[in-house]
């Protein structure tokens, strides 16, 4: 039963466990086993060499256990549901104390509901690793329309302002009358939409970037602090070597996706371009990065996922400022915002902290205390 009254039947949550048909591993292990490699390029300048993708290739063929990372997967109890025509999936752990607050935490692209594993125990059991009850979250872990285990998208327009509109609906049938919002990368943008949509619930968005970007007016730049000039620069560096992927999901998603379905070492080197090197200032362990990989690959979502930018492109999200609190913490590495334009897009931040820790772009990951006590402290007030 949701808020608004008895479920319709469409409206069913199913429980869900991920398992993997053997021979689905067999045919992933045949297809690294003949793998074709490129001939190397120059440097590393022209991209993502053999000498980063190669190791990784070899371990994920010889050494990296699925089957392991597939049972702490289900340790957490998932279910699916069927929104807008679009199969989600996601996780759901309630916490032990009944006071805890709804939290919906949305992740982004390569990277998939594996980004917040090692938070999800502090965050939804304070009690039992040392916090406060008082600071318990319900958690809503939903894979993104199109990504993992929600399956491909099976029509257009799945990107920031209707997959903020799912979320909106998801809490509704969980029955929360009032919950937060946690997002990285595509889940700060759609964890800031779904304050539009949503915000008569929706009691705070907590994100680890915010996507606000100058204008094209010179005078936007006159008596910028060090710090959003640090940010500017982290921004500058990224579009000049980094932005190549953004626009081709934008203009061209399914002219990449055949290579993305058909090579496995295609997809990793493609999906990891954001994940390896100095990048995000920090390298992610092996284990992270082909956990994310395998989800992609083995739900053939390679292709679908990326459509998520094209949408964009084509469709973006509310031009109107925000008012739901805001809350940023980013980490070292990582672009999070510049806080001139932030607040121009954001009428009410209210926590802006930037950590010198080493976490880049994946922080739960990389930094989980910090992240666990930086959004505790962000969403004590609200509760």
């Amino acid at each position: 039963m949701s808020a608004r009254g008895p479920a319709a039947a469409g409206d069913a949550i199913r429980p869900y466990r991920i398992e993997v048909a053997e021979a689905d591993l067999d045919d992933l292990r045949d297809r690294l086993n003949r793998t074709r490699w490129a001939d190397d390029a120059p440097d590393e300048e022209y991209g993502v060499g053999l000498s980063a993708v190669r190791p990784l290739v070899e371990y994920w063929r010889t050494g990296y256990d699925w089957r392991s990372w597939e049972a702490k997967l289900n340790e957490y109890p998932q279910f699916t549901t069927d929104i807008d025509g679009q199969n989600v999936h996601f996780l759901h752990v309630r916490s032990p104390e009944p006071d805890a607050l709804p939290l919906i935490c949305t992740h982004g692209w390569p990277g998939s509901v594996v980004e917040f594993l090692r938070v999800v125990g502090p965050l939804s059991d304070p009690r039992a690793h040392g916090g406060d009850p008082a600071d318990a979250f319900h958690l809503v872990i939903p894979s993104l329309p199109g990504f993992g285990f929600s399956g491909p998208t099976t029509d257009a327009g799945w990107g920031t302002a209707r997959t903020a509109r799912a979320w909106a609906e998801l809490m509704h049938r969980l029955a929360y009358p009032r919950y937060g919002a946690l997002g990285n990368d595509a889940g700060s943008m759609i964890s800031p939409e779904l304050g539009r949509t949503d915000g008569e619930r929706v009691v705070g968005i907590h994100v680890t970037q915010i996507f606000s970007f100058p204008s094209g007016d010179p005078a936007e730049f006159e008596g910028m602090s060090p710090e959003d000039g640090a940010q500017l620069q982290k921004l500058q560096w990224f579009m000049n070597n980094k932005f190549s992927f953004n626009l081709l999901h934008s203009q061209q998603p399914q002219t990449l996706a055949h290579a993305l379905a058909d090579s496995p070492a295609g997809l990793l080197a493609w999906n990891s371009q954001l994940m390896m090197g100095d990048t995000m200032d920090q390298p992610l362990d092996d284990d992270f990065i082909l956990t994310n990989a395998s989800i992609y690959w083995l739900t053939n979502t390679g292709g679908s996922s990326i459509r998520f930018y094209y949408e964009d492109a084509k469709t973006g999200a509310g031009a109107e400022p925000t008012t739901v609190p805001i809350g940023l913490a980013t980490f070292r590495g990582d672009f999070g915002g510049i806080r001139r334009f932030a607040e121009r897009d954001h009428k009410n931040i209210v926590q802006w902290h930037i950590y010198d820790t080493p976490a880049g772009h994946y922080a739960a990951h990389l930094a989980p205390q910090e992240v666990i006590d930086d959004a505790r402290a962000f969403f004590r007030p609200l509760r």
